[in-house]
């Protein structure tokens, strides 16, 4: 997340500060934790993945959809949760990797990420997230073979 600055409604004030975006995902994260410490039955994380992926723009969503198959399909070893609410997917608990909607931050482009529990040390550089406009044929296979890597 990243610090922006922004004028009040004078103009003539700055200040550093979240956007409403990242504010809003700090409180779905709040709330994803607070609902992971409640006594009682605990919900399924996949289906509060599934709900949020309905939940986007149909771009977003069909890409979503397709994401979370190829995910599950390749890494059966990793659980679907939601992280800042969005689609994530971890193993033991730390998430591997995560689908970011372009609604999310109002970005150009849908982002599946990767973070550092991620295999996919190649050298001393390598992508650790990848923008997302659709889904090729082509594109799934690479994102399974990417997945595969990451939980090796």
């Amino acid at each position: 997340m990243s610090n922006t600055t922004k004028s009040t409604a004078a103009g003539s004030e700055k200040y550093d500060g979240f956007t409403d975006e990242e504010r809003a995902a700090m409180k779905e994260r709040a709330t994803e934790l607070k609902t992971r410490t409640r006594r009682g039955p605990k919900p399924d994380p996949e289906v509060d993945v599934l709900a949020k992926i309905a939940e986007m723009s149909d771009s977003d969503r069909a890409i979503a959809e397709r994401l979370h198959a190829v995910i599950k399909a390749n890494a059966p070893v990793l659980s679907p949760k939601l992280w800042y609410g969005m689609p994530a997917y971890a193993r033991d608990g730390k998430v591997v990797c995560f689908f970011q909607s372009a609604a999310k931050f109002k970005t150009r482009y849908a982002t599946l990420g990767f973070s550092d529990e991620a295999n996919l040390d190649q050298g001393t550089l390598w992508a650790t997230a990848f923008a997302l406009t659709e889904l090729t044929a082509d594109d799934e296979a690479r994102i399974g073979a990417l997945v595969r890597q990451a939980v090796s």
